[in-house]
């Protein structure tokens, strides 16, 4: 019996997952992550103020496509009800971010890095040019592995920030275990062709890469100017 889309997807996140384990380490051990912490909310509000947009997006793709297209069909309703989930999550993150005094007009005004608009852009490529399902492939990246509660507290500690400015990585400590098991579940009942398959996998990966590559950038953020 062959192995279900869910495993086949896992087994290919395992290929990069350790890369990025090792750029949140690399992150979350720095002598200045009291200072970099904040930088990093930033960074995953740049990230998750488009999850909605992007599910909307791919929600109305498949939605056109519905009617010939098996995949598309079951995409919608599963989409339709992830989208109210995710509302509002990007203002959760302003709101850590004022317990850490930053503004958040100035948080919004500044322009996402070249590595998240590319990481969060790919997608919008793949939705409108080759098939929306490639979406469940970045959401099975970042709904899929949320550090645990043990992993936030010890973060707290080492930052010695107020627990209030990390309500939102326990929030989902809790909310994506329950998201990635409808997903599991959704992506086990889709009837992919071998090339949808190959695209879910590559959105995963790519994610990855970015991710791990827009982690290591804030560790570099505060660093000073090198010459010479």
């Amino acid at each position: 019996m062959g192995l279900g889309q869910r495993e086949r997807l896992q087994r290919k996140i395992a290929l990069l997952l350790p890369s990025l384990g090792n750029a949140g380490q690399r992150l979350f051990t720095q002598p200045r992550i009291a200072d970099l912490y904040p930088e990093y909310l930033v960074t995953l509000h740049w990230i998750v103020r488009a999850s909605v947009p992007l599910m909307e997006a791919a929600c109305t793709r498949a939605a056109a496509l519905s009617k010939d297209d098996p995949v598309s069909a079951e995409l919608v309703p599963y989409l339709s009800e992830h989208i109210p989930e995710e509302a509002d999550h990007d203002e959760w993150l302003l709101s850590d971010l004022e317990v850490l005094g930053r503004d958040r007009s100035d948080v919004t005004a500044r322009p996402p890095s070249p590595t998240v608009a590319a990481f969060v852009g790919a997608q919008y490529y793949w939705i409108f040019h080759f098939h929306p399902v490639a979406l469940l492939g970045y959401i099975a990246l970042l709904e899929g592995y949320p550090p645990t509660r043990k992993q936030i507290e010890e973060l707290i500690t080492r930052t010695g920030h107020s627990p209030k400015a990390f309500r939102t990585l326990l929030a989902h400590a809790e909310i994506d275990l329950r998201h990635r098991e409808v997903l599991d579940k959704k992506l086990d009942a889709l009837p992919l062709t071998k090339e949808q398959s190959t695209v879910l996998g590559l959105s995963a990966m790519h994610s990855i890469h970015m991710l791990t590559q827009a982690i290591d950038e804030i560790s570099h953020r505060l660093e000073p100017p090198h010459y010479g």
